[in-house]
């Protein structure tokens, strides 16, 4: 059976198992260095198919992926992360960019077809767009770590770079803008430090 209908299930009875929510979850580590183990085509195209399903501010999509992984995209891309992140970058087969679509709204019609005026709304709004659409794509961002995480891959996201020049170098057209770098692939030597702290749920959690 391929789906949650066909095995009888329901998304709300379903539940991940605990090897699942240690795989996206309690075990998982932001990588810092490498192995050279290759990231195939298939893996990266298999995130992007897990990412897309979760939900955006009335299915908007805004965010938008870019691969760096040959040498001359990383050569591109390194000097304008942060010193110390450069040797990261290096190390990891592939680098995703990824950037918010400030004319996400453009395809309203298509992905939000009950409301097409959405459209509109967002084009003579841009305070509004940018906000919305850099909310959603916010959560995508961590919907596509999860998803790198549950194909098999380690993900090590960065804000620590040169938007602006990232955004000249890669985007120049000015449509699309940089949120956060991830680096991906497979644990090499050394790959993180000791788990830091969590706050507990009496700092974090209220009951209302």
């Amino acid at each position: 059976m391929d789906t949650l209908s066909e095995a009888g299930l329901t998304p709300t009875r379903a539940q991940l198992d605990k090897a699942g929510r240690e795989l996206l979850f309690t075990e998982a580590r932001t990588v810092s260095s490498f192995a050279a183990t290759p990231v195939t085509d298939e893996e990266l195209a298999e995130i992007w198919e897990l990412a897309k399903w979760p939900p955006t501010a009335a299915n908007t999509q805004p965010l938008r992926v870019l691969y760096v992984r040959t040498a001359e995209g990383k050569k591109r891309l390194i000097p304008h992360l942060a010193e110390g992140n450069r040797a990261k970058s290096q190390s990891a087969p592939v680098v995703a960019v990824l950037a918010l679509d400030t004319a996400f709204h453009e395809y309203v019609p298509e992905i939000f077809p009950h409301n097409p005026g959405l459209k509109d709304v967002y084009e003579a709004n841009e305070p509004l767009r940018l906000t919305n659409g850099t909310f959603s794509a916010a959560l995508q961002a961590g919907y596509f770590i999860l998803a790198a995480r549950a194909t098999g891959l380690f993900a090590g996201p960065m804000t620590g770079f040169d938007k602006d020049a990232v955004d000249a170098e890669f985007f120049p057209e000015g449509r699309y803008k940089s949120l956060v770098v991830v680096n991906l692939g497979h644990p090499g030597e050394n790959p993180w430090r000791d788990r830091l702290p969590r706050l507990s749920p009496e700092t974090t959690v209220q009951w209302a």
